[in-house]
């Protein structure tokens, strides 16, 4: 076998990389390579079209061993398996222990539940955990961040008493100091005080972890993947230098850390970002020299965004979420929660949590994404991008530091400004289009109503009012379709849907390729849209379109036939609806001359561009 893989190779002469340059600079036919095929991510480094062998000379990460530290390709060593969580909010005990019981036996190993701190007691433990065998399954818990330490003794008073090995239970406790400043802008209690009373509390359970890094919350607020990162690594040291210095060694700390990330659409530098932070955080760690080079592991929990997540066309976000999930299993996380479809506008319900379910029971059972370790190792593609994004975000964490750490840089709003200077940019995209929403902003579904769906709120304890007086300037959650489906909302609500009809005419191909632009363009606003085959003369369009109730008037046609259509069409329209041209021809100032406003075209703010018509025509 070995020999007949040796004769087919060498029937092929290797190709450098000078020969595919003359290649690809020939295709281009004169075109600047830098501007056509090398792109600038967000994250600010730039990403080739194709990587070769020598591409991958003098990158560390290609010596990266499973389950060895800097646990760049995972902890793991024998297998990819990973928990798939589900979470449960608790409005009674009994009934969320049903629900718990019920999914266990769907694929369910691992359980989150967000829990009252006003009705935690012993009877409320017990009966939330009746009949789940604690042993067997990966148990989350969240409360009020005053009750953690109470929560904590509930749990191993019930545990002692049930007779478990505690050294054998595994979960955590969801206790964040920072994260409540970043999303509700509250500085509660000390958190030295609060983290080691709470380490103190769960120290016969080794496999907890109760110290967490929520970074989820940055991805959720529209992060870019460095920023999410390098503060993450920022957010896990401050914990680190604070405990610490207060007394505990840096192994009981390490290993009491949890990383609970997001996971974004952004495929390829998502399974890079999760390498990367193995690998940074365990650099990280060794500089305390713990006694136990385990203790540099990172415990990742990662969990698909909502800040994608969209109203209309809600079933696309099956295929987002399905993508973010591959990603983290890829990359080795340690557990996964899918965020249900429907999240954007409801209360998840069992069809949407099954969903959410099987889609990582899929990859695991079907595509057996759990039984490879890393496989995205010696990618010329990933080990470069592994690199890149460890850079960006190794730059942004020194940045922080040496301008005194997490805490401070949060307390002073430096991280909420970052983060949403890029919400509002991506906002901006999402907008022009260089952001693409599927379904949203791109190829919207032309006859979908939202009906009773309406975008869900994120309150805060003031119950949404947001009359609270906040400590710090909190992030913006506002979700990427956010400002496109209250547009298209407006339409839907309005007295009259708006009617476009596309006037085509002239040149087959340009005259199908605009119409199919056009429409998909205001369909995003919710319009009715009219295609058409063809006209003869702009007369016979214009008549047509006014006998279909059209309120709009789109003149479909090539750059060069507009000199001779346009001006004529919209005279013959005679103001009876609003005339738009689909395209930005050559001749658009002439054209403006003639009293022509409204041009619609690749380089328009779609967003902006649309709410000025609903402006002008839902009066």
């Amino acid at each position: 076998m070995a020999e007949c893989k040796e004769r087919l190779f060498s029937d092929f002469a290797p190709t450098s990389t000078e020969t595919w340059m003359e290649k690809v600079t020939a295709d281009l036919k004169g075109a600047d390579f830098e501007k056509k095929l090398v792109w600038k991510t967000n994250e600010g480094f730039k990403v080739k079209p194709f990587y070769r062998l020598e591409d991958l000379e003098g990158l560390k990460t290609t010596d990266a061993l499973p389950g060895e530290f800097p646990y760049l390709r995972g902890t793991k060593k024998n297998n990819n398996e990973w928990l798939v969580r589900q979470e449960i909010n608790v409005e009674c005990p009994k009934e969320a222990n049903a629900k718990a019981l019920d999914i266990l036996n769907k694929g369910i190993d691992s359980l989150s539940f967000h829990v009252k701190a006003k009705e935690l007691s012993a009877e409320y433990i017990a009966t939330l955990l009746e009949g789940i065998c604690a042993e067997c399954v990966e148990l989350n818990f969240s409360t009020c961040q005053g009750h953690v330490v109470e929560l904590a003794n509930l749990l191993v008073a019930y545990f002692q008493g049930k007779g478990y090995d505690l050294s054998k239970l595994q979960g955590s406790i969801n206790y964040d100091y920072f994260n409540k400043m970043l999303a509700k802008g509250k500085m509660k209690g000390c958190m030295v005080e609060t983290a080691k009373a709470l380490i103190e509390a769960t120290a016969a359970l080794p496999k907890y972890r109760v110290i967490n890094v929520n970074a989820l919350t940055l991805n959720n607020a529209g992060a870019y993947i460095f920023q999410e990162l390098g503060y993450a690594l920022a957010w896990g040291n401050e914990y680190l230098t604070q405990l610490t210095e207060a007394g505990l060694d840096i192994d009981t700390v390490a290993k009491n850390i949890k990383f609970n990330f997001g996971i974004s659409s952004n495929y390829f530098l998502e399974i890079a970002k999760f390498r990367a932070a193995r690998m940074l955080w365990a650099n990280i760690v060794a500089q305390y020299a713990p006694a136990c080079q385990c203790a540099a592991k990172m415990k990742l929990h990662a969990e698909t965004s909502s800040f994608n997540l969209t109203l209309f066309d809600a079933h696309v976000n099956l295929l987002r979420t399905q993508t973010e999930a591959m990603s983290a299993a890829l990359a080795g996380v340690d557990s996964m929660t899918v965020t249900p479809f429907d999240k954007a506008y409801a209360t998840p319900d069992e069809f949407s949590e099954r969903m959410a379910r099987n889609q990582q029971l899929l990859l695991k059972e079907e595509s057996h994404f759990d039984k490879v370790i890393d496989p995205a190792a010696g990618s010329y593609y990933i080990e470069n991008l592994t690199v890149a994004i460890a850079k960006q975000a190794w730059e942004l964490f020194l940045a922080i530091e040496e301008e005194g750490g997490f805490e401070a840089a949060v307390k002073a709003g430096k991280v909420q400004a970052a983060v949403n200077e890029s919400n509002a940019s991506r906002h901006a995209a999402v907008a022009k289009r260089r952001e693409v929403l599927l379904g949203t902003n791109q190829f919207p579904n032309f006859t979908e109503k939202a009906g009773d769906k309406k975008p869900a709120e994120c309150k805060c304890c003031c119950g949404g009012q947001d009359t609270c007086e906040k400590d710090c300037d909190t992030l913006t959650f506002d979700r990427a379709a956010s400002q496109f489906e209250a547009l298209r909302l407006e339409t839907e609500a309005s007295a009259k849907r708006p009617k476009a009809f596309m006037l085509t005419i002239g040149n087959l191909a340009m005259r199908q390729a605009r119409a199919q632009f056009s429409c998909n363009f205001l369909a995003c606003a919710g319009y009715e849209v009219i295609d058409n085959l063809g006209f003869p003369t702009v007369e016979e369009g214009v008549e047509a379109a006014m006998k279909a109730g059209a309120d709009i008037v789109v003149l479909c046609s090539s750059d060069d036939e507009y000199a001779e259509y346009a001006v004529p069409a919209f005279n013959a329209l005679g103001g009876r609806a609003m005339f738009i041209v689909a395209g930005a021809p050559a001749c658009m100032e002439e054209l403006q001359a003639a009293g022509i406003e409204n041009f619609i075209h690749v380089r328009c703010n779609v967003l902006e561009t649309l709410k000025e018509y609903n402006a002008k025509l839902l009066k």
